[in-house]
This record gives structure tokens, C-alpha cells and sequence, in this order.
């Protein structure tokens, strides 16, 4: 498969035509708004309504955060630094890129918008994280991005990969969309950072029935065809799971190989679902597969694993 990053210019045209685009970047703004909106809407009646608005008020606090406090460019991903080989795999690696201290300017503003309306939990944990140095912020922001999620106390996860997500979004609007990159392995993961998918989504419109599958990180989409695994890449044991109705909005694909699923959510169903807000409102879906013996492949920065004791 061969992945070319496309310019906003290109990619209507490119997805009226039969070649997909096999990459979609994210609008930053227009992507925290609808993530607002889509938790706000979902916390209606929910169970868990006090976890999603508080998820809705991290979505809000990265979209001022955004807008307040642009970061510059990095002078490594002009267009006269970048070697032909940068963008051949990965370029921004989320375990390799060496990140700019900004992202810890990103995280105490990010903190300094929920502080006022937060519950005494959240309170506790923002004024914890505001006491760290800079070298243990970064050994944890290390942690997690090396998919070490025991390590690092869930509450606290939250809001320093919420951090590293808006300076990873705002790098991927860097990198020159003229430029190509070819890979044909390793779809599992993002082609632009490496992390892993939150859930797939199945587009409708000019993109009908293409599946793209959500970065947890950089919020990058790369297509992946439905025929397979997005695990391991098999195509003979997949099943659809649902718990409200064969026509849900979202399902669990599971693979029978490596017993693993991920989340797919069905624009043409619900052309509201927001890949991170619907994986997490349908947590309980979560529990049901688990009950199966199977285990999540993607990352929910809303989601992640308690400390290990």
C-alpha cells in the first residue's frame, strides 16, 4: 500500500475519484468542537455522565489551549531540513521524536483551564501534576508513550497525554503535504507517529464504506481495508458485535486469530459519531468483549489502565 499525504486542495478531488486518499489529517479546531459537542450530546442520560462531561471539559480546555497558545514552527520539519528519507516511515515517531519543551506549556495551561471547575478528585490530581519538576513530567510523558500504561496513575494519564496529543496535532499540520511517503507494513499503527488506533471509522460520502482508522495520538486517519484484521492483518475470523442492534452505530470487530477487537463506528448510521467520544460512551460494549476473552487492541486516552499496585 502506498501512503501519500495529501493538501486540504486535494483531498475532495482525490475522494470523488477511485483513488482514496489513504491519509486524512485533522482540522485541530473543527475536531475539538465536534468532540465537545459529541461527549456533551452523549452524556445525556448516560451512566457514566459525570466521566463524559469531564472528558468534554479536557476537549474544551485543548481547544482555547489551541487557540490561545499556537505552538511555532519547528525549524526540523521545514521543508529545507527534511531529508527524503524523513517521511519514508513514521516521521514523527511518538517514541523517537525528541519533543520540544512546549508541550509541558501545553499541559499546565491545559490544567490552568479545568482547575476553576473541577471536583475535588480532578482538583487533587492538577495541583499534584503542577508540583512535578520538568524531568519527571517528562519521564512519565516517556512512559506513556512507550505504551508503559501501568506506570503511570490513570488520572494523571489523562492529562499529560492530553498534552502530548495537541502538540502532536499541531506538529502533524507541519509537515509538508506536498511530500510522499510509501509503506506497506505495519497498518496496525499510525504511519505518521506510530501509536495506536483509537477505533476505525466507516465514512459515508465521498468516502462511502472506506474504514480510516483514528490515531489516539497525532489524531491522524489512515485507510485500511475492511477485509482484514487490524491487529494482525488476518482476514478469515472476523466478528461483528453489538449491543443495542445489528443497524448500531458502533461495533466491536474481533479477530477469532489473535483474539483481539477494536471499536468501528458507522458514519452512515450516526454521522455525528466522534471516534473518541463513541469508543468511549460505549464502555459497556468494552466489558461484554472482554467477558469473550478478548482484548482491546486500540488506546483510549480517556481509558487508560489503572496503576499497577
Amino acid at each position: 500500500m502506498s501512503i501519500r499525504i495529501l493538501p486540504d486542495t486535494e483531498i475532495k478531488a482525490a475522494a470523488s475519484s477511485f483513488h482514496a486518499p489513504a491519509l486524512l489529517f485533522a482540522n485541530p479546531k473543527n475536531l475539538y468542537q465536534r468532540r465537545v459537542a459529541r461527549f456533551t450530546s452523549l452524556a445525556h442520560a448516560h451512566p457514566l455522565a459525570d466521566y463524559l462531561h469531564f472528558a468534554s471539559q479536557v476537549a474544551e480546555a485543548q481547544l482555547t489551549v489551541l487557540q490561545q497558545l499556537p505552538i511555532e514552527q519547528d525549524p526540523r520539519l521545514s521543508a529545507d531540513n527534511l531529508s527524503s528519507d524523513f517521511l519514508a516511515e513514521q516521521p514523527l515517531n511518538a517514541q523517537h521524536w525528541q519533543r520540544d519543551a512546549v508541550w509541558q506549556t501545553l499541559l499546565m495551561a491545559i490544567l490552568a483551564e479545568i482547575k476553576p471547575k473541577a471536583s475535588a478528585t480532578i482538583l487533587n490530581t492538577i495541583e499534584t501534576l503542577e508540583k512535578y519538576s520538568t524531568a519527571e513530567l517528562d519521564r512519565m510523558a516517556d512512559t506513556l508513550l512507550a505504551q508503559e500504561f501501568e506506570q503511570i496513575s490513570s488520572d494523571q494519564a489523562v492529562f499529560i497525554w492530553a498534552a502530548l496529543s495537541l502538540y502532536w496535532v499541531q506538529l502533524v499540520q507541519q509537515i509538508p503535504h506536498s511530500s510522499h511517503k510509501d509503506s506497506a507494513e505495519n497498518l496496525h499503527v499510525c504511519p505518521i507517529c506510530g501509536s495506536a488506533p483509537v477505533a476505525s471509522v466507516i465514512h459515508f460520502g465521498a468516502e462511502q464504506g472506506l474504514r480510516y482508522l483514528h490515531c489516539a495520538l497525532c489524531e491522524s486517519e489512515w485507510n485500511m481495508v475492511r477485509s482484514k484484521c487490524t491487529n494482525c492483518d488476518q482476514t478469515g475470523k472476523l466478528d461483528y458485535w453489538s449491543i443495542d442492534s445489528e443497524m448500531a452505530a458502533v461495533k466491536a470487530e474481533s479477530c477469532g486469530d489473535c483474539h483481539s477487537y477494536l471499536k468501528a463506528l458507522y458514519q452512515e448510521r450516526d454521522p455525528k459519531v466522534e471516534a473518541i467520544a463513541d469508543d468511549l460512551a460505549s464502555i459497556f460494549l468494552d466489558v461484554e468483549m472482554e467477558k469473550k476473552g478478548l482484548q482491546r487492541s486500540g488506546l483510549n486516552p480517556f481509558l487508560f489502565p489503572n496503576q499497577a499496585s
